[in-house]
């Protein structure tokens, strides 16, 4: 295949975890899915299951890899699937505001959670990375890993952070910009990579999902 010819990347959040729900920050806690965020796994499996994807890829926290294994046990072309994990594909690490909320974070560390809020991207939590790190991190293994499939389709299962990174390297938005667009669970978002760089063809299909919303 010509190193030239594109790959179609679907870019997948993980499903929703309790956590979300509770609007708790996450970062690098492991942290499962709900039971509505495995229905929504299953749904997504359901929706990918025949399109012929030559790999899976996820971050390898549990939330991603749970997501991702509902993905390759509903696949049908089965001989092109391994599951692999790829621990630069994490959410960004927010140190000591993981386990908190918005609210939490803003009362304990009003300065701080300025800085976070005005998206500066030289802030980091204590033990954290920096805005400008996490992206610098995000966008180069989403390139090592579609450079790798031209003229092929793969699934990139990972976390909001990294799917906003993915956003603003696809259309030249800076990390600064204010975010207009959604960071839905479970949802497809669909993009060209070359050796151009990426680019968007489409984002949040959630119309798998819709029983969820119906029931």
């Amino acid at each position: 295949m010509p190193l030239d010819s594109p790959t179609q990347v679907l870019a997948i959040r993980h499903a929703e975890t309790d956590w979300n729900r509770a609007q708790r920050i996450q970062g690098h806690t492991d942290i499962g899915l709900s039971e509505l965020g495995a229905a929504q796994a299953r749904l997504l499996g359901q929706a990918l299951s025949e399109l012929p994807v030559a790999a899976i890829y996820a971050s390898d926290l549990l939330r991603a890899q749970q997501t991702a294994q509902a993905v390759a046990a509903a696949q049908v072309h089965q001989q092109a699937n391994p599951l692999r994990l790829d621990p630069q594909l994490r959410e960004r690490s927010f140190g000591c505001f993981e386990g908190l909320t918005w609210e939490q974070i803003k009362a304990r560390w009003p300065s701080q959670s300025e800085q976070w809020r005005r998206r500066d991207a030289d802030f980091g939590a204590e033990g954290g990375e920096t805005l400008a790190d996490f992206y610098q991190r995000s966008v180069a293994a989403l390139t090592r890993i579609a450079s790798r499939h031209p003229g092929q389709t793969i699934v990139i299962v990972t976390h909001g952070g990294v799917l906003d990174c993915l956003y603003r390297a696809a259309t030249g938005l800076s990390l600064q910009a204010p975010r207009t667009w959604t960071l839905g669970h479970a949802a497809i978002n669909r993009l060209l990579y070359t050796q151009s760089g990426f680019s968007l063809v489409g984002w949040h299909d959630a119309s798998h999902l819709e029983s969820l919303l119906q029931g």
